[in-house]
């Protein structure tokens, strides 16, 4: 039976990975939530009349639509 990527890796890469990630993430611009959660809550109260998991689909827009039953005989 095949072990899964992480125990096929020795504690040394398992921890290279973990430093490179580490190095990757130390990068990302850092912001304030009290103004990133106001500009996301902005955002979405301007978007809310188009989205459709608030708003629904119409039927004839609907490409999930179930197009006939199925009859077991």
């Amino acid at each position: 039976m095949p072990g899964n990527m992480a125990q096929d890796l020795t504690e040394k890469e398992l921890l290279k990975m973990e430093l490179d990630q580490l190095k990757k993430e130390v990068k990302n611009e850092r912001q304030m939530i009290s103004k990133t959660g106001k500009e996301l809550k902005e955002y979405i109260e301007s978007v809310a009349a188009e989205d459709p998991l608030l708003k629904g689909v119409p039927e004839d827009k609907n490409p999930f639509k179930e197009k006939g039953g199925c009859v077991i005989s």
